[in-house]
């Protein structure tokens, strides 16, 4: 092969790469998309968790979901109200702060109050528990199997396993609602933050059943109903249930539930009310 069959092979190859990126070029601008100019300012005030608690893919789709009006701004449960007024100047509008709210596991069932109807060895996985008789080891078929699928759903490391039954770890809490999604009893819910009288059950058994294998279990007896002076306490299928928009905190349910099935964190609510 002599040198000029070699320079002729580089000039054609450069001229084919020259040809072809100039056609990329001119088709990236014929066919562009045009980008709102608003996304990337949006995109950069996200906290950029990704974990889909706004009901996007991630943080990307968000930004683009709320520039062109089919999100509202303060959708983002990981940033908050600050990323949700930081979002709203960018879009030039106003939004109302929202309360702070938490996750919270409708159970506590622990080992020592609750009972198991066998030794459960397979994969540690709640759904897949789930799909076995009586819907896992637990004898309450509504309770917690503790085998951390909410734990591996979380992507901020705010809930754990303790004594057999998953706890949310409030301050790292950012109510993106991962775990909600991944229990396969709906054993865990959105609750407000300030609100620490909470129900502590998910059963919706006869009291008489609930007695024979737990120890906290709610019993449906409305010994709450009828200590509440606010109607913010009802019985539905057996279980109790808090409406927090009525709720005032005053603690009668608490101390009238027979199986301290309803919880009240004292101090937290001594503490609210002090000040």
């Amino acid at each position: 092969m002599d040198v000029m069959t070699i320079i002729n092979s580089m000039v054609s190859i450069g001229g084919l790469g020259l040809l072809f990126g100039v056609g990329l070029g001119y088709a990236s601008k014929k066919f562009a998309v045009p980008v709102d100019p608003k996304i990337p300012l949006i995109r950069d005030v996200l906290p950029g968790a990704n974990c889909g608690g706004c009901g996007y893919a991630g943080c990307d789709a968000f930004a683009k979901a709320v520039a062109e009006g089919n999100a509202s701004p303060d959708a983002c449960p990981v940033g908050g109200a600050t990323v949700a007024q930081q979002v709203a100047e960018i879009l030039g509008l106003t939004v109302q702060e929202k309360e702070p709210t938490v996750a919270f596991v409708k159970c506590n069932g622990t080992c020592e109050k609750s009972q198991n109807q066998y030794n459960y060895y397979g994969i540690p996985d709640c759904k897949e528990a789930a799909l076995l008789p009586g819907g896992g080891a637990k004898s309450c078929s509504y309770g917690c199997m503790g085998l951390g699928s909410c734990v591996k759903a979380c992507p901020f490391d705010a809930i754990e396993i303790r004594d057999g039954i998953a706890v949310v770890i409030e301050e790292k809490c950012t109510s993106c609602g991962n775990c909600v999604k991944a229990c396969p009893k709906g054993l865990i819910e959105i609750v407000p933050l300030a609100k620490k009288v909470r129900v502590a059950c998910n059963s919706n058994d006869k009291g008489k059943d609930v007695r024979g294998f737990c120890q906290v279990g709610c019993i449906g007896c409305r010994m709450c109903v009828k200590a509440c002076q606010y109607d913010a306490i009802n019985v539905t299928n057996q279980l109790a249930h808090v409406d927090y928009e009525k709720c005032t905190q005053c603690m009668a349910c608490v101390e009238k539930c027979p199986t301290k099935a309803i919880l009240g964190i004292r101090e937290e609510i001594q503490e609210k009310k002090a000040n």
